[in-house]
């Protein structure tokens, strides 16, 4: 897992093995072992690397492409929760992990914003109007 993690985000940042040692204060054959899962850096070191991708340390250690539809490790709080089917009047169902860490209980108000070009977002109707009356104060 870390050695699959770190190959994949080095090279989605265009980052070589040589960049990324000189970034956390390692040798590029450090790198390569960490790559290839023969050895695995330090807690501090791992924590550079983390840093380094702007990824949690957790994500960086433990993340599985296969439980997230084949996708490489998010950025840190960005998340991929998973396909939601469409019903036939248009509704879906949230996620059980997206609605535990964004406090979605039964009965709660969404409000649902879209953009043409970037898609849609759903938001909590409470968190909406107290930006709404922000933004009319200003």
């Amino acid at each position: 897992m870390f050695g699959d993690n770190l190959a994949q985000l080095r090279k989605l940042n265009d980052m070589t093995q040589e960049e990324l040692a000189e970034k956390v204060g390692v040798t590029r054959q450090s790198i390569a072992k960490w790559e290839s899962g023969e050895s695995i850096p330090d807690l501090e070191r791992s924590k550079a690397i983390a840093d380094v991708f702007g990824v949690s340390l957790d994500d960086l250690v433990n993340y599985e492409p296969d439980d997230n539809m084949g996708m490489g490790v998010a950025p840190k709080g960005k998340h991929i929760f998973g396909m939601v089917t469409v019903g036939e009047k248009g509704q879906i169902v949230i996620p059980a992990k997206a609605r535990k860490l964004f406090k979605i209980e039964p009965g709660d108000h969404l409000i649902v914003l879209g953009d043409e070009g970037q898609g849609l977002a759903v938001i909590k109707a409470k968190d909406f109007l107290k930006l709404a009356d922000a933004v009319k104060k200003m």
